[in-house]
């Protein structure tokens, strides 16, 4: 089923391409919105999925806006979040 969820560092092309490539196995086409804040990605999703696409968000340093994340987690996943943006941006 197709839903939507806001994510957090989301800045660019490059790190919507990053979510794009990184999130295609295991959810297929995926779709990121960065004309809202927060941005928001579109995927097809089963409710035994979520708490994966949770963990692969953070991984790439983007959590879901719902996430509680302490502050170290905050800071962690924004600095990911900037490599990711530069792996997304010369994967393009």
């Amino acid at each position: 089923m197709k839903q939507t969820f806001e994510v957090l560092n989301v800045k660019c092309e490059g790190c919507a391409n990053t979510l794009i490539k990184s999130l295609a196995d295991d959810f297929g086409e995926v779709s990121v919105d960065l004309q809202s804040q927060p941005r928001k990605i579109t995927l097809s999703i089963e409710t035994d999925q979520l708490e994966k696409l949770k963990l692969t968000l953070r991984s790439l340093g983007y959590p879901l806006s719902t996430d509680e994340l302490n502050t170290l987690q905050s800071f962690a996943t924004n600095a990911k979040s900037f490599v990711s943006c530069a792996i997304g941006k010369m994967d393009k």
